[in-house]
């Protein structure tokens, strides 16, 4: 068998089959010190132990103390450092951990961050054999916990050699109270992780696997079980026949056809109106007839983020069922040349009976969103209507990796989405839309135009999606170019990819403000 061909076989099998994701870490709580290779041991500043702490330096007869003093740790926030197990202590190795100067002192955010640094050091350290000695309670605790599971995701579902995976099966965390943690954990916590876990493992797929109808496909899988859920997908023929021709556009010239999927959780009162979260589900984007720059289009498989987060976040509500209505819709095409792909110059007619002018091909999110948030306004008058989408390049120079890029008409929602953004770690930083951005985009063949020689590229993309929302609904942009992927790691994600941006944020924002408590 060639080398060649057996690439060709395990493209189409990967293609073909690979349907599952990973699993995911588990997280459990104890009070009991097991026999293990290494010990993640919380330390305050100063070197202080805490009730477990002392309890393994008794162990040691007092020599565990004495090597945290020798080696000057401090005990900081953030801080980790590796050393050798005294004598009496059943393990090899110790990884320091900061807990900060006193127990539950700091904000959820920073807990969050604790987790996930240390169980990567941690991680890195002792492979999979060890355990967390803390010397947390509580809400402190559960934080902790949950940014721990968050920064030990690691995709390596296609390394083929064991010693390149990096993912584990269970996180153990030791506390002499953990009863409470363990439950908020159970509670609040980890169905948001595991939403995010699943979020990550969509985006970070190559497009040969996922595509439009295995987005749906997958999304369905992970959705089984939970109550208060259906899912409704409109094809190509329903399309058309909805009159949705900004979205079938974008997909036809792809042999793998567009699909709108929305996911209803219907977990609050009957009547109340829902949250909306749509996203743009671009499952690869070569810039159709308006081809991309080759070397870097291989990362184009993540230009559906907006969508997995937008179903992320219903997987997150639905999974700690909480008191609300919301509803997902996913926008998913394959942007591709071909014969039967649409051209510069085209004009297509949405489904509000807004006509518009394609003027590139490569500003296709914008066109699928058109469609899903009119559909998402009209059929569910949402108290909010927030979308998600990797829509310009522009927003991403503007603000790099560090925020999305924020876009309203509402001055209320925008700060206090971005109050909350700077709280869950999903940041935010607000660019202006005005009416010059919807004079930018205003075509003298059509209604609008997709794009345009100088319009400003961020904020036209914004005004061109509001065009498309009624002006007394309340609306939401977040253009996460920037910020959904990234081949660096950080505290609550270790490996190269998906953010899983947004479902922190908008959990939050949903719990704080519209769940029936």
């Amino acid at each position: 068998m060639t080398a060649l061909f057996k690439m060709i076989l395990m493209t189409f099998f990967i293609g073909a089959t690979s349907v599952s994701a990973l699993a995911q870490t588990t997280v459990a709580f104890t009070d009991q010190i097991r026999d293990t290779r290494g010990i993640a041991l919380g330390v305050f500043e100063g070197g202080k132990l805490g009730n477990l702490g002392a309890r393994l330096d008794r162990d040691a007869d007092g020599a565990l103390v004495h090597a945290i003093a020798a080696t000057e740790f401090d005990g900081k926030s953030m801080n980790t450092l590796l050393i050798p197990a005294p004598e009496g202590i059943d393990a090899k190795q110790i990884l320091l951990v900061g807990l900060g100067a006193e127990a539950g002192g700091l904000d959820d955010l920073t807990y969050q961050n604790m987790g996930g640094d240390a169980a990567q050091a941690a991680i890195a350290a002792f492979s999979d054999e060890f355990a967390f000695v803390m010397d947390l309670e509580g809400n402190a605790l559960a934080q902790f916990g949950f940014g721990a599971k968050l920064g030990s995701y690691y995709f390596d579902k296609y390394y083929t050699a064991e010693d390149r995976q990096k993912s584990i099966e269970e996180l153990t965390i030791v506390a002499t109270d953990y009863r409470d943690a363990r439950r908020t954990f159970r509670v609040e916590f980890d169905p948001v992780a595991d939403a995010i876990w699943y979020t990550r493992d969509v985006s970070n797929e190559p497009a040969n696997v996922i595509y439009p109808q295995s987005f749906v496909d997958r999304w369905t899988e992970h959705f089984d079980g939970l109550d208060n859920i259906s899912i409704k997908v409109i094809d190509e023929q329903e399309m058309l026949e909805m009159g949705m021709g900004a979205i079938y556009g974008v997909g036809r010239g792809s042999k793998r056809p567009p699909r709108m999927m929305i996911i209803e959780y219907m977990g609050g009162r009957d009547g109340d109106a829902p949250v909306v979260i749509a996203g743009k589900g671009i499952t690869f984007d070569t810039g159709g007839i308006s081809l991309k720059n080759p070397p870097n289009m291989w990362n184009m498989k993540f230009d559906m983020s907006g969508a997995a987060s937008a179903v992320g976040t219903i997987h997150a509500l639905a999974g700690r069922e909480a008191k609300v209505n919301a509803v997902a819709i996913a926008a998913l095409a394959e942007n591709m040349p071909g014969g039967n792909a649409q051209r510069p110059g085209d004009v297509v007619k949405s489904m509000s009976g807004k006509t518009i002018q394609i003027r590139s091909t490569d500003a296709e999110g914008r066109l699928v969103l058109a469609d899903g948030l009119y559909y998402g306004d009209t059929t569910y008058n949402p108290v909010a209507l927030i979308n998600l989408a990797t829509l310009t390049g522009s927003a991403r120079a503007a603000l790099g990796g560090d925020y999305g890029a924020l876009f309203s008409r509402h001055e209320d929602l925008a700060n206090t989405l971005l109050a909350l953004g700077e709280k869950t770690g999903d940041t935010l930083w607000r660019l202006p839309l005005n009416d010059n951005h919807f004079k930018a985009i205003k075509n003298n063949v059509a209604d609008v135009m997709n794009s345009g020689p100088g319009a400003p590229g961020a904020s036209a993309g914004a005004a061109f999606l509001g065009t498309f929302v009624r002006e007394t609904t309340p609306w939401a942009h977040f253009d996460i170019a920037g910020i959904a992927y990234s081949d660096k790691a950080s505290p609550t994600k270790a490996s190269p990819g998906s953010r899983g941006f947004g479902i922190r944020l908008l959990n939050a924002y949903v719990k704080a403000h519209h769940e029936d408590n």
